[in-house]
């Protein structure tokens, strides 16, 4: 019997895990053990829920006010823990939070393999996702099986010397996660948003911005650039799931709290997100979940970032890559919203996936513990 541990602790990770963990768990021999740092306590484990999978251990990692160094410590000494108390033949991680990096960290220093899923994206700017950059280019180099979402971040590996036969191309996880929504589910997630003021009869524009490198003055620009489009477009409904991350939520709150045509939302689960998604006009976001799901939708996506390790969907037409400034957000998001009906992008296939990737990481994970 085998025993692969899965790492997780965001919301992010626990949509793109859940179908590998799916899949793991119909593998004859195979004892698959979930560990949620809890990173993003209830978000990640509402997540799970919804996929009926329960964390087997679970680690409170954060506290108020933590700096990243405080964060990485507390998670190391936990996650030494659980190598300590139980043998892993494998430890799998997914994408570039310090969850990953503790995990695949302590994985190595117990000299367990480890598996890294949506591997290989590049910005090439430590400080552009941060940080997330420099967490993925380290874990490269400690990862025995890379599970790469395209044929682009296979390229990257191989331009760092990762040797080729450990590269496997896979697709992005999260269309298999899509896939696991059925019409009811969205509709049942839909009656509720429609119970917290969010009417589908208008125009909606979706905002989600959370990450760090947009803490301070270029949230603010973003604030004021999205206040801007709210007057402008009076008979839009912009919807924003406020993220609790208090540098965020608190300056959010303050500025469109009143503001007629804005609903301010707690964070919303993953059918309501993908439901409201499927449903906009146009999304400004600095997500990298959500620039892969909204292709499946041919729903425009401006990204509120400076740089992307997402190109694919620039390339194909699905995003465009603004920054935050206030001016070329409200320029680029009127072009979108001066159309009477929904201006879908013009994509035959989702650039991340065709939601077979959890079957293929299954796959390569079988042959190497059997090898």
């Amino acid at each position: 019997m085998k025993k692969i541990l899965v790492i997780l602790g965001t919301r992010p990770e626990a949509i793109k895990l859940a179908p590998v963990i799916l899949e793991l768990k119909t593998v004859q021999d195979v004892e698959v053990v979930v560990c949620n740092t809890e990173q993003q306590k209830e978000l990640s484990n509402q997540t799970l829920s919804y996929f009926k999978i329960k964390a087997d251990i679970n680690i409170d990692s954060m506290i108020p006010n933590q700096t990243l160094s405080a964060l990485q410590s507390r998670l190391i000494s936990k996650l030494d823990e659980v190598f300590t108390n139980e043998n892993f033949d494998a430890a799998i991680v997914q994408g570039d939070t310090m969850s990953v990096f503790c995990g695949a960290l302590v994985a190595f220093y117990h000299k367990v393999p480890v598996f890294h899923v949506e591997a290989g994206l590049r910005s090439f700017n430590l400080f552009e996702p941060f940080p997330e950059e420099a967490i993925r280019q380290m874990v490269s180099k400690i990862t025995s099986l890379h599970f790469c979402p395209t044929h682009r971040s296979k390229k990257y590996l191989m331009s760092e010397n990762i040797p080729e036969d450990s590269i496997i191309v896979t697709g992005n996880t999260v269309i298999d996660a899509l896939k696991c929504l059925s019409e009811e589910t969205l509709q049942v997630a839909e009656s509720a948003l429609m119970k917290q003021n969010i009417s589908f009869d208008k125009k909606i524009v979706l905002v989600t911005v959370h990450r760090r490198e947009n803490h301070g003055e270029r949230l603010e620009s973003i604030i004021n650039g999205v206040l801007r489009l709210t007057k402008i477009y009076k008979d839009h409904q912009f919807v924003i799931p406020v993220h609790p991350n208090p540098q965020v939520k608190n300056r959010v709150v303050a500025t469109f709290n009143n503001v007629p045509n804005v609903i301010l939302t707690q964070p919303l689960d993953y059918p309501e997100l993908v439901s409201l998604m499927r449903k906009s006009k146009l999304i400004l976001t600095d997500s990298g979940g959500i620039q892969e799901e909204a292709p499946t939708f041919g729903i425009p996506i401006l990204v509120l970032r400076y740089k992307t390790e997402r190109m694919e969907g620039v390339e194909a037409g699905c995003a465009k890559l603004i920054g935050a400034d206030a001016d070329k957000i409200v320029y680029s998001a009127s072009r979108i919203l001066n159309e009477d009906f929904h201006s879908k992008t013009q994509v035959n296939v989702n650039p991340y996936g065709d939601g077979r990737s959890s079957e293929r990481i299954v796959i390569a994970i079988k042959k190497f513990l059997s090898a």
